[in-house]
This record gives C-alpha cells, structure tokens and sequence, in this order.
C-alpha cells in the first residue's frame, strides 16, 4: 500500500513517501509556507503531491505532549489535517509524532549530513518516521474526521 506522510509545521511543512509495498520510507520534498504563499496553496501542493504520488493513505503526525494531552500546535494540525482530508482522494491519519524531530534530527547527524543542509531536510526525515511509525504499528493510527478534531489517539498510540 502507498502512502504519503507529513510532517506539518507552520513554517515548514516535510513529506515522505513509502515504496509501492508500502515497506520502506523515504524523504520527499519540504514546502514552505513562504514559498506557498498561503495556507491553501500549502493544502493543494500537498493534496497534488499525494495524487501525484498514488497515495493510497496519507498519515500525519500529531503531536501530542509527553502525557497525551493536547497543545495549541495539536488543535492547528488536527485543523490542518480536516482541510487536507477534504481535498485528497484517499483516507487520512493520524500517528503521534512525539520526538520525531528529535529522532530525525540524530538520523540526519548519524548519517553525517552537514549542518547547513539540516535546516533543509529535517521534516522531510521527520515525516520518514512518522511513516515508519505506521508501518510497524499501523493499529495505532487514527483516522482524521471532520474540522473539529474529535477523533483521538488510542492510549496505546500515546
């Protein structure tokens, strides 16, 4: 199974894409607000990208603090996740992000890339492993619903 996953962040915003079997993930590209222009440019470079890329699930990390609960950034991604959802033809998930950064940034050291390309990569990688996550727990996926932002993470996936 194909997907598509997403590192959202109010400035840069990376992808990730897995192969065809949906066994490995791989960085794709980072799309920058600034260069976008605006939210709903974001939404449509993402949702062309997704059909572009034949996604058949798209999952985005939802970043939950340490103890599960819900930050200002948590309710602007769950936002961003329901207008995404509506301009994509395939379903769209939730993972919990907690550390993906953080996990990203020590791939990205640890494979030696140089710093002042960091910057460039690092939510690309960050959605690598928010796909990763998926792909060795699936089950702890939630689906996104509606703009409200109901649907939470089972105590499992936190």
């Amino acid at each position: 199974m194909k997907l598509v996953g997403i590192d959202y962040g109010l400035e840069r915003t990376g992808t990730a894409a897995t192969d065809p079997c949906g066994i490995m993930a791989y960085p794709l590209q980072t799309f920058t607000l600034a260069g976008q222009g605006s939210r709903k440019a974001l939404l449509a470079a993402l949702a062309e990208l997704a059909s572009r890329e034949g996604a058949e699930r798209v999952i985005i990390g939802l970043p939950l603090m340490p103890d599960g609960s819900e930050s200002l950034t948590t309710r602007q991604v769950r936002n961003f996740a329901a207008r995404l959802q509506r301009r994509v033809a395939c379903p769209c998930f939730f993972m919990n992000e907690l550390l993906s950064s953080e996990e990203a940034l020590w791939d990205l050291r640890m494979a030696q890339v140089k710093k002042s390309r960091v910057k460039a990569v690092l939510d690309q990688q960050a959605a690598v492993r928010i796909l990763e996550s998926y792909l060795a727990r699936p089950d702890s996926a939630v689906p996104v619903t509606g703009s409200s932002g109901e649907t939470a993470l089972p105590e499992a996936a936190v």
